[in-house]
């Protein structure tokens, strides 16, 4: 049985940020559905919390899941590493995603993931933020880090809705105003570079993107209509910000308490599955509404799901597929 492998500028020819919007949208409704599998993901500690002796700065993840929508079985083994690629001007996140067809076991392919993670982390945000403000159209957002997932973010963000204004905020100043200028075709309105950490808390919604764990994000700037997509592994806003919120809404509950800006309180016994209000999934399939948000605080924690990946995965195999794309290689000879 021959595996293709994709490299990312193959994926890069198949699928754009509109495909991975319709493919997280979907999932999402078929996970909620019961439909789509997604056991919570395994950490590797490479030094990237403690307790560590590890010098790496770093952690990897295992995310299997199987795709009902695609009949498609896969993981995503994906991680961060704070250190050694900094050092030598790679990016952060390093990924690869395998898969594999559930009847038969065979690997159909192997391919890069990165790139898939970034934008997939961007298009969750961008299709969650639908469900919450449906019919509305025009937004303003904030938005915490310039790097590459606050480009993926911006993007999503941007197909899905006419961003009248983006107010970003990242230590480095520099970042931001080359984010600025790298996103100015992007974003259909303006780009505001922000003084202080509070001011992108202004906006319909605002995101946080960044390795910060100090909790620079204080609940004190959450006014009723805030609406705060507390995303990834660290620990970016404080416990204020997550106890004041009227409602919080997980991507997958179990892994979210034990990981990223939940998991402190739930250490401390102060929050636990019975303090979130529903999933991701169970808004994708109409089973809860969040009401009016204008009337309330509402904390986001999508701490992202292999099936998105492996979802986003699966249709860029099959494109590739149908288009002789990639290279063969037989692991069984």
């Amino acid at each position: 049985m021959k595996t293709l492998l994709l490299s990312e500028s193959d994926i890069k020819k198949v699928i754009t940020m509109k495909d991975v919007i319709a493919i997280v949208d979907r999932t999402f409704r078929d996970l909620g559905e019961g439909n789509t599998l997604n056991p919570t993901k395994l950490n590797l500690n490479l030094g990237d919390s403690e307790p560590t002796k590890l010098p790496y700065r770093a952690s990897m993840n295992a995310m299997p899941a199987y795709i009902a929508w695609q009949d498609m079985a896969g993981q995503k083994w994906a991680g961060g590493f704070g250190v050694g690629r900094k050092e030598i001007g790679l990016p952060f996140i390093n990924a690869l995603i395998m898969l594999c067809d559930p009847n038969y076991g065979n690997f159909l392919s192997v391919m890069d993931g990165a790139w898939i993670t970034n934008m997939r982390t961007g298009a969750q945000t961008a299709v969650i933020l639908r469900y919450l403000l449906k019919d509305q159209k025009n937004v303003t957002i904030g938005l915490y880090g310039a790097g590459v997932q606050g480009r993926t973010q911006t993007m999503a963000l941007a197909e899905n809705f006419h961003v009248d204004k983006l107010i970003v905020f990242d230590p480095i100043r520099a970042a931001a105003e080359k984010f600025k200028a790298d996103m100015a075709d992007v974003v259909q309105g303006e780009i505001v570079i922000a003084e202080n950490a509070k001011e992108p808390t202004q906006s319909d919604a605002f995101i946080s993107v960044t390795p910060a764990t100090d909790g620079f994000i204080k609940g004190e700037w959450m006014q009723k209509g805030s609406i705060y997509f507390a995303m990834g592994s660290y620990v970016e806003c404080d416990e204020a910000a997550i106890l004041g919120a009227d409602k919080i809404i997980a991507d997958h509950i179990g892994q979210c308490l034990h990981r990223g800006n939940l998991k402190p309180l739930a250490e401390a016994g102060k929050i636990s599955e019975k303090d979130i209000y529903c999933t991701v999934g169970d808004l994708a399939a109409g089973l809860r509404d969040v009401g009016d948000v204008k009337e309330q605080k509402l904390v986001i924690v999508p701490i992202g799901m292999g099936c998105l990946d492996v979802a986003v995965a699966g249709i860029a195999y099959k494109k590739a597929l149908s288009r002789s794309m990639g290279s063969e290689f037989s692991f069984d000879l």
